[in-house]
């Protein structure tokens, strides 16, 4: 799709044809699963007040499951997209960049050490452990002349993951809480429970929000960091508010759902190609695409193997490295 063509069709249309797959995947994520169900079912399940198991299924472990794929697809995907914006890196991705490794290693030493500290302290600690893991990948990125690199960048935030990976699992195996972090760090959205949607939830709707508010000075700075400076902008400040705000998605996307990386590399790609370049139309759409997409992963692992589970991550991860090596053979462009 060429640029006149992204600009003849209006944003309201490609927003509501959005919203429309977005509704019709949540309808098909509802109904499919392990238990039979139809859709009357799960309109009887969020509208009435009656009683029975299927109900019960669809209320307790279904609905819940799903908005927890809503939001955790889209924080990731607007993470992702602020990242590639903020770095102007078309290979930065929450979990390529050290984020949600950094998220995992604290997870681990938190349960490790602070067990009392209840889902609200987790969700401290992989924030902090977010900001740990960006900070060693964009320092390790740096140290040379010439400044960031897309491969140096991709670079250090391998050698950064696997080595935080190595603390997780190392911290998991001496004090033996491996199964307690496993449950975290596996990639899935299995028992997610409204009490924890309750906490979580907050955090990733201020990032969303105030990343709408800073897109068009994501805009500017995307296309050159002299042209911000030159039309006004402090980038110092807003590079600190934007970094704050990645730690917020990531972060609480780690303690909901453990590890979860491509879903951050590949929705703003596919979003650029349908909406341009403006962050202003980007964020809102990649948090619809991203919702959507990680709907359609969970009722993919929910089917495929029915009544047994396949990793959410595994399906992400098959669909997300040959996305990766495309991007890369292309020189940082998917399908722009």
């Amino acid at each position: 799709m060429s640029a006149q063509d992204k600009r003849v069709i209006p944003f309201g249309y490609k927003l509501v044809t959005g919203i429309v797959l977005f509704i019709g995947i949540f309808i098909l994520a509802m109904i499919f699963g392990a238990a039979d169900t139809t859709v009357k079912d799960v309109w009887l399940a969020l509208t009435s007040h009656d009683t029975g198991d299927i109900l019960s299924i669809i209320r307790e472990i279904r609905f819940p499951r799903e908005v927890a794929a809503i939001f955790v697809g889209a924080s990731l995907a607007v993470s992702g997209a602020i990242m590639q914006g903020m770095t102007r890196n078309p290979l930065a991705d929450p979990g390529l960049l050290g984020l949600t490794a950094g998220a995992n290693a604290a997870l681990a030493i938190a349960i490790a050490f602070i067990p009392s500290a209840g889902y609200f302290g987790i969700m401290i600690a992989c924030f902090i452990g977010a900001a740990v893991g960006a900070a060693m990948v964009f320092g390790l990125g740096s140290m040379r002349r010439g400044g960031f690199s897309p491969l140096r960048i991709v670079l250090a935030g391998a050698a950064v993951s696997a080595f935080l990976h190595a603390i997780a699992e190392g911290t998991a195996l001496y004090f033996k809480i491996s199964k307690d972090v496993s449950m975290w760090t596996s990639g899935g959205i299995i028992g997610t429970s409204w009490s924890q949607l309750k906490i979580i939830i907050p955090f990733i709707i201020i990032g969303t929000i105030i990343s709408l508010i800073l897109s068009k000075q994501l805009t500017i700075l995307s296309l050159s960091e002299e042209v911000a400076v030159g039309l006004g902008q402090k980038t110092g400040r807003v590079k600190a508010i934007l970094f704050v705000v990645i730690i917020l998605l990531a972060g609480a996307s780690v303690a909901l759902v453990g590890n979860m990386a491509f879903i951050g590399l590949m929705i703003p790609h596919i979003v650029r190609a349908i909406v341009g370049t403006d962050y202003r139309f980007i964020i809102p759409m990649s948090a619809i695409v991203g919702g959507a997409f990680m709907m359609l992963a969970d009722t993919l692992g929910r089917t495929i193997n029915a009544p047994y589970e396949t990793p959410v991550a595994a399906i992400v991860a098959m669909v997300g490295l040959p996305f990766f090596l495309i991007i890369v053979r292309k020189g940082g462009k998917a399908f722009s």
